[in-house]
């Protein structure tokens, strides 16, 4: 398990959106329901400061777009989701420190099957909120290189945001017992995707580097953290990484709603640099930080 990412007491007793509010210990989805037969569903993840929701419109495109790829039929507006974000969160009297996980399904089937033509009730839309800190805290990441490749594209496209996790679930299996926070995940080439949860970043002699957006999924605070890099006169380029290249980095952090920028202390026993926290990764946490502030969207 990450750091923090532990059961918050604060957490029972919530309101939870299953087509509408329910109780969280009585927040059921059935068990024709798309997401059950067959992990056949789209998903966000969602972070509240202080009354404001980061990135919203982005992952609200994303999900629209997700459900578009996997041709969900009656999808519920854009405003309706927008608003049971809102309703379930005021529900709660919940404004900081809050992960919302967004759930879209195919939804119910008449019958149990694979078919998307079983789905004749509609979608269903899932908001689950909870407070939950920032997960893996501010130690330094063990990472390890997993043996599960990650998808590319012309098996399960990484950019549809599905909730078809199980190549991800099976490489986190990896690092729980090597004892690690999170692993590396590889692509096709042998290259370096991503985490099982996180996207990566590493620095050597000033310039910011990440894998090609090619078995990777394109995340939000990826495309901030490269927005910062620009603005603040850093330079940043996507290439081919190899495991070498991050062994010898002088800086490396991942990046994701759940952790924000965590700084990567070793990967696979090799320590990263001095084994502390580099000056530049700092800094680009304090970037993201004054983005956040500047730029969410407030709950209304």
């Amino acid at each position: 398990m990450s750091k923090f990412n532990t059961p918050d007491p604060k957490n029972e007793n919530t309101w939870v959106y299953v087509n509408g509010l329910v109780k969280r210990e009585e927040a059921f989805v059935s068990v024709l329901d798309s997401a059950v037969q067959g992990g056949d569903a789209v998903w966000e993840g969602l972070r509240v400061y202080n009354g404001k929701i980061f990135q919203l419109n982005e992952h609200l495109d994303r999900l629209f777009h997700s459900a578009h790829v996997l041709c969900f039929a009656n999808v519920p507006s854009r405003q309706a989701v927008q608003q049971a974000i809102f309703e379930t969160l005021k529900a709660n009297n919940m404004t900081d420190g809050v992960h919302i996980r967004l759930t879209l399904t195919r939804g119910k089937k008449s019958t149990s099957g694979m078919n998307p033509d079983l789905n004749i009730y509609g979608c269903t839309l899932i908001v689950l909120p909870e407070y939950k800190g920032l997960v893996y805290g501010d130690e330094g990441l063990s990472l390890i290189t997993s043996s599960v490749r990650r998808n590319p594209p012309y098996t399960l496209d990484s950019k549809i945001h599905h909730a078809n996790l199980l190549n991800n679930i099976l490489a986190k299996i990896e690092a729980n017992y090597a004892k690690a926070d999170d692993a590396i995940m590889l692509d096709q080439n042998g290259f370096i995707a991503e985490t099982n949860a996180t996207n990566i970043f590493l620095i050597k002699k000033g310039v910011l580097y990440t894998p090609f957006a090619d078995a990777c999924l394109p995340g939000f605070t990826r495309a901030k953290t490269m927005e910062l890099a620009l603005e603040n006169g850093v330079q940043i380029e996507e290439k081919n990484l190899s495991l070498t290249e991050l062994y010898t980095a002088d800086e490396a952090f991942t990046t994701g709603s759940m952790g924000a920028l965590s700084w990567i202390r070793e990967a696979d026993g090799r320590q990263i640099a001095n084994g502390l926290k580099g000056v530049l990764t700092s800094k680009f946490q304090a970037w993201y930080q004054q983005a956040v502030k500047q730029e969410a969207v407030p709950i209304v």
